[in-house]
């Protein structure tokens, strides 16, 4: 069983409700800051950050029209990746800097993780609120992912792979964890057509955030230890 997540100072910040949302518009607000408080009061309200512009640039804070989410009993393995999964040796919350990084690698396209974003998600993941699913072959990070648990939420930041099917894999390995028989939910933020082959399906913004209260009463999945590692699926 993980450790239970340390609750930080309470934000002295109020996102606004979502009755003020445009209807239209993915971005809800602007301002504040990333203290860990604030950053999981967005959360369990149903945004999360992503900054636009430089450093001197507000913080701005999105809900999307469309949300991203993936039910863990929807997760679509074709025959290919289960075999592929098998070769891979899936940790967590081994290397979360690392991850963070290599999905923050300014040759990605779009890529939009600074050092802002970094220095708050791993705050939080000190404090037991961020996790990461990691790839390995042959002691090597080859892929993986990153996000915030709260809940029966798991709200995806981003993923990131360096050999065919290793975010995938990492993918897999986080609904295996999640997959318990309660209510749990994986926020992908938006859908893409990769997300779409794997089974992520789109609700509206009302049905997301209806969707919260009940969620974040769910408890919290039983994470593995830091530093025990995952599945090893790594063929003999």
């Amino acid at each position: 069983m993980g450790e239970v997540p340390v609750d930080p100072p309470p934000s002295v910040w109020e996102f606004p409700p979502s009755s003020r949302f445009h209807p239209d518009d993915d971005l809800v607000a602007t301002g504040a800051d990333l203290e860990p408080g604030t950053v999981l009061l967005a959360y369990r309200h149903g945004l999360f950050p992503m900054p636009m512009g430089g450093r001197r640039a507000p913080m701005a804070w999105f809900s999307p029209v469309r949300r991203g989410v993936l039910r863990p009993g929807d997760l679509r393995v074709s025959r290919s990746l289960a075999k592929s999964v098998r070769h891979f040796e899936i940790r967590v919350d081994t290397s979360c800097a690392q991850v963070i990084d290599a999905c923050a690698d300014p040759s990605r396209p779009s890529g939009w993780i600074d050092d802002q974003i970094r220095t708050a998600y791993l705050r939080l993941h000190e404090l037991g609120w961020v996790h990461s699913v990691e790839t390995w072959r042959d002691g090597r990070l080859v892929g993986g992912l990153y996000g915030l648990a709260v809940g029966g939420l798991f709200a995806g930041e981003s993923m990131f792979h360096h050999e065919r099917d290793a975010s995938k894999a990492a993918l897999v390995g986080l609904v295996e964890i999640l997959d318990d028989g309660l209510e749990r939910l994986v926020d992908t933020q938006w859908q893409t057509s990769h997300l779409a082959s794997l089974g992520v399906t789109e609700v509206p913004r009302e049905e997301y955030l209806a969707m919260l209260p009940r969620l974040l009463e769910v408890p919290l999945p039983a994470w593995p230890t830091a530093g025990q590692g995952g599945s090893d699926r790594s063929e003999m």
